[in-house]
């Protein structure tokens, strides 16, 4: 399905004097994908995206965006991204469609066609264009982030920690707008701290810890990795060298009850459990943000 790529980073890194900020962050986004890019705060999430913008040098490494350089078509490059900061900051004093006007005046792309844009996300968004910025609530300001990011139609749209300050209804029609964008070809990246949100709209997804990439898998292969939570209670006290298994992690063990995360054949499990006199017994499917912490404790094990 994916064949150009759009981002691609070959051992990119960023230091802040003797402070790490990314390191070797190799990547490669395709065309058309909805691309997760997850960690929490500090991670290197945020260096990553303004160095990819232009906005900060890269310490070493490359990247290109649409088969060109960052470091020497920056300009070019920019023309077609659409870029929602974690926080956004305007001229109070301003009117939202004087703001969203003054963005338009950028990109060398139709008046009319992008007031349209404008407006036709407004109304979307439910956004009032004629409030002052100073009036509006974090997350109205938020949603003028959204606009402005999306009002000259482009090709690819970086998105970072998006949904701060909006309701969930609202990030529900957001996500239906990234969604529409997608369905017209546009390639998203989307990062966040939040797992959950990543896994209602993403393909593929990089775990970064520590300005360092863990994991890059595809979201199928995330929900689908065969893991299962494992939780029982026994009617006698339970000896922890029972869970020294392949496959069995993050256990927690409290006298008669115990809990784990097991990845492997589920029948090795149940002849582990078949040994013990049980009184109660739970296998289940873990949450994705248990098995994303899972991996982020175990970096790349």
């Amino acid at each position: 399905m994916y064949m150009t790529s759009i981002i691609k980073t070959v051992n990119l890194t960023k230091y802040y004097g003797r402070d790490r900020g990314i390191i070797d962050v190799n990547l490669d986004i395709k065309k058309g994908e909805i691309f997760g890019f997850i960690g929490p705060n500090g991670a290197g999430k945020s260096t990553a995206i303004r160095t990819l913008l232009g906005l900060i040098k890269p310490t070493s490494g490359s990247a290109t965006i649409f088969g060109k350089d960052i470091a020497t078509e920056g300009p070019i490059i920019r023309e077609e991204i659409g870029y929602l900061p974690s926080e956004v900051f305007y001229y109070d004093n301003m009117r939202v469609k004087d703001l969203l006007n003054y963005s338009a005046s950028f990109y060398h792309k139709p008046k009319k066609a992008m007031q349209t844009r404008i407006k036709e996300l407004a109304r979307l968004l439910n956004l009032d264009l004629n409030r002052k910025i100073d009036d509006l609530s974090y997350g109205n300001k938020k949603k003028v982030g959204i606009v402005q990011g999306l009002l000259h139609n482009p090709k690819l749209i970086i998105l970072d920690e998006p949904t701060g300050g909006l309701d969930p209804l609202m990030q529900q029609i957001f996500f239906d707008l990234l969604r529409t964008e997608n369905e017209r070809g546009v390639t998203v990246l989307f990062s966040s701290h939040i797992l959950s949100e990543v896994q209602k709209i993403c393909d593929r997804v990089a775990i970064i810890k520590d300005g360092k990439l863990i994991r890059l898998e595809k979201m199928a292969d995330l929900r689908g990795n065969n893991y299962l939570r494992c939780r029982f209670e026994s009617a006698s006290t339970l000896d922890a060298k029972l869970f020294d298994e392949p496959g069995i992690s993050d256990v927690q063990l409290n006298s008669k009850t115990a809990s784990f995360l097991y990845r492997g054949d589920v029948n090795v499990i149940t002849r582990l459990l078949a040994g013990l006199k049980l009184k109660n017994v739970w296998i289940e499917e873990p949450e994705l943000d248990e098995i994303f912490m899972h991996y982020y404790q175990k970096g790349d094990d």
